[in-house]
């Protein structure tokens, strides 16, 4: 921008107005600089101003001209059309970008060299150090997922804190940001912090070392009472309330609300922490914790609900922090549930009760993990008959806030997937196994920290087998639909995955599901300095997500021909008929279960407390009224919806078969 010196008839109207300068000659403004909108100004140090020609319309219609008032600036850059009223202190190397509202704040300084929290290392997991994340701008689940769980791959971990690092130094200045159209108001002492575009910051207290990543799509909220040091906040998340976070990472469409609390803890993609406090949390996308008693400490999580006084102990320890848990994606907690670390918990396991045992349960998924009389209680497979289940998995992609252009956390949403079908396949296993060792008097048997009824491992059995069933028949299903076959050759031919990769093991990179070899490869690229830059790391994080179906399909293919325990080559027509027939059974067997368990939530047990002041049909009456009538309630239609069209698409689907016979 080309900046020119003030003429002498700006100066002295600026004296007029009240202004002073160390040095008149060190402030250069842009043509058509008006010296009426400043007021009251003392200028020190390199000051570049431009023109203010905006007017800002507030709350209840007050309007205000753009321009500084009551203010003392030292090596500051304004740009064009900008407001700035009664800083307490005084605002130093800074860039204020164009439209930025900044009034009535303490301080805003940059004091030393800073890379705005970039670099910051965070002790995630494990208190006493040895997992630490350096975090950054840019900073994915998915790459947080890798710095944290493979740490004995050092090589890699060298080279991605490498990475990072030098980022960091990138963004090393003397200089502080404040970008366009930004709203800072009310605020106290803002020191060594950059503010992206269209961020809003309200009655802040303190931020310290750090960046708010804001976007117009995406604007990002500070509030009342916030504190933060050392941290790092991404586009679009909304931090409010007196919450107190220091060495963290707020990750896109985050809310940290009501007085929640966090130390050296990640929070990646529409988690939500209000009330309650975390330490050393590697918080996954959709991490959710709304209670004041309750406490996430020392774990990993990932679309996960704590209930209210959900609480976990790692201090049985001698020799400094060591304990740390994982419960696995879709898992919940009940009020007043407590789990002593060390544990491992199976995705979407509920867990209910206290646990002192250290349950491993990381094989046996879909569970309730439940406390009887001290005793932890396995219940495999239950949780796939739960209504509870298949809402969480429907409301999840509802429920994501993220508005950026560029979503940073690659997430996937499905529920039935190779990789929670492949848990599924090695349940059975372990079922099996299980199944030859001796029972005790009670019919139970011992498994890693937990017992199991041998009714509920039978049951589990035959759950999961359907599970599978169900997902490896609708993949078969799907596939058949999309195409236009003729002859059976026809259809082992569509049937031919277009690519190789996706066989074998899967894994959940903290909301991102792929192939482990796929992840090997990338460990590998990294290691042999392939993928040296962090773009290149996420875009490779970004094509994984996106060949999700290609490597899906492939998975279900080998699949496909273990089930039927021969090559897809050598397969009847009656074989895919008596298959898709048994996939119906599955899926009207669940849908009815699903349907069974729904009726639960109208049963007269839970009318308790309703028609407070009438009889028995006042009591349902008000019960309809406000929770409305069972065959009507939307998700009771979804799941007769479901069952009618997945019936009629196998009863399509044989017809078409049955004419290559």
């Amino acid at each position: 921008m080309n900046y020119r010196p003030l003429t002498s008839l700006e100066i002295e109207r600026l004296k007029e107005n009240s202004c002073s300068a160390d040095d008149w000659a060190r402030i250069h403004v842009l043509e058509g600089f008006e010296p009426s909108y400043v007021q009251q100004v003392e200028f020190s140090g390199d000051i570049s101003l431009g023109r203010f020609e905006k007017r800002f319309t507030l709350a209840g219609g007050l309007s205000v001209h753009a321009g500084i008032f009551n203010a003392r600036l030292h090596n500051v850059t304004v740009d064009n059309d900008v407001y700035i009223r009664n800083i307490e202190n005084y605002i130093a190397n800074y860039h204020i970008g164009e439209g930025a509202y900044i009034e009535h704040v303490n301080l805003l300084v940059v004091d030393e060299q800073t890379t705005f929290g970039n670099g910051v290392r965070v002790a995630v997991m494990n208190e006493g150090g040895g997992r630490e994340v350096p975090i950054f701008d840019g900073l994915s689940a998915q790459l947080a997922y890798l710095l944290t769980a493979y740490r004995y791959r050092k090589t890699v971990i060298e080279q991605l804190t490498k990475a990072i690092d030098v980022y960091a130094r990138e963004q090393q200045s003397t200089v502080g940001t404040i970008g366009k159209n930004v709203r800072v108001v009310n605020c106290g002492v803002l020191k060594n912090v950059r503010v992206g575009n269209y961020a809003i910051l309200e009655g802040v207290s303190h931020l310290s070392n750090g960046t708010v990543n804001s976007a117009q799509e995406a604007p990002t909220y500070i509030g009342t009472d916030v504190v933060c040091d050392d941290f790092i906040v991404a586009s679009g998340a909304r931090i409010a309330d007196a919450t107190l976070i220091s060495r963290c990472f707020v990750g896109q469409g985050c809310l940290l609300d009501k007085q929640y609390s966090a130390l050296d803890s990640l929070f990646f993609a529409n988690s939500q922490g209000l009330h309650g406090e975390a330490t050393a949390v590697f918080a996954g996308p959709y991490t959710v914790s709304h209670h004041k008693s309750t406490l996430l400490i020392a774990g990993m999580f990932s679309f996960f609900n704590a209930g209210s006084g959900f609480n976990q102990s790692n201090h049985m320890y001698k020799l400094g922090p060591l304990h740390q848990g994982i419960l696995g994606r879709g898992s919940k907690t009940a009020s007043d549930s407590y789990l002593l670390w060390p544990a491992h918990v199976g995705m979407f396991t509920l867990v209910m009760g206290r646990h002192t045992q250290h349950a491993d349960t990381s094989k046996l998924p879909f569970s309730y993990l439940i406390e009887q009389a001290g005793k932890s209680y396995l219940v495999p497979g239950a949780n796939l008959r739960s209504v509870g289940t298949i809402r969480d998995a429907q409301k999840w992609p509802k429920r994501d806030t993220r508005t950026a252009h560029h979503k940073i956390d690659q997430i996937n949403f499905s529920l039935l997937n190779p990789y929670t079908v492949q848990k599924m396949i090695v349940a059975i296993s372990e079922l099996e196994v299980l199944k030859t060792s001796r029972k005790n008097s009670q019919d139970e048997y011992q498994y890693k920290g937990c017992v199991l009824r041998h009714s509920s491992l039978l049951r589990g059995e035959s759950t999961y087998k359907m599970a599978i069933l169900k997902f490896l028949g609708g993949m078969l299903i799907q596939k058949l639909n999309a195409s236009s076959f003729t002859s059976l050759h026809d259809i082992l031919r569509q049937l031919t995955p277009t690519i190789e990769t996706g066989v074998g093991d899967w894994c959940d990179l903290a909301g991102l599901l792929a192939p482990m070899s796929e992840v090997e490869r990338l460990m590998q690229d990294v290691e042999k300095n392939n993928l040296c830059s962090l773009e290149s790391i996420q875009t490779r994080f970004e094509q994984l997500h996106a060949n999700y179906d290609a490597f899906a399909w492939t998975w279900t293919y080998h699949q496909l021909q273990h089930y039927w325990g021969k090559s897809l080559s050598v397969v009847t027509v009656t074989d895919l008929i008596n298959f898709v027939e048994q996939w119906r059974k599955a899926v009207v067997d669940f849908d009815q279960q699903l349907y069974d368990d729904a009726k639960k939530e109208f049963s007269s047990t839970v009318h308790v407390g309703f028609g407070l002041d009438g009889h028995a049909q006042q009591v349902s009456d008000d019960f309809e009224a406000v929770r409305g009538a069972f065959e009507t309630h939307p998700f009771v239609e979804d799941v007769l919806r479901h069952k009618a069209e997945k019936s009629q698409q196998a009863d399509d689907m044989i017809v078409r078969l049955k004419t290559l016979n």
